[in-house]
């Protein structure tokens, strides 16, 4: 599956329906799903500084729910998930030449 597969799978997923303003609903409920899943992978870091430990398997599953609101967000604003990462890619690329870093 790829990138762009699984945000066509993510989009057909339903959240914010019936709602006056579809849109302004929309980004909002997926920025805000995103943070919150992205809190979640924050706890467990904090966690692992705290405890020495990490689970593994439950960040995964976390860095999954951060990957699906960020699909559905790339889409909802009009992008494949795959140009958002080309142009990211880009962006770091530039800024790491500028500064002299390489791979």
């Amino acid at each position: 599956m790829t990138v762009d597969d699984y945000a066509a799978w993510a989009s057909g997923i339903r959240g914010t329906q019936g709602v006056a303003n579809p849109r302004t609903a929309q980004l909002s409920y997926l920025g805000l799903g995103l943070a919150g899943e992205c809190g979640e992978v924050v706890e467990l870091i904090k966690n692992l500084l705290r405890d020495n430990k990490l689970d593994v398997e439950h960040l995964c599953e976390e860095l999954g729910d951060v990957a699906y609101y960020w699909a559905r967000l790339c889409v909802a604003a009009g992008k494949p998930p795959s140009e958002v990462l080309e142009r990211s890619q880009a962006k770091i690329d530039a800024r790491s030449a500028e500064k002299g870093l390489g791979r």
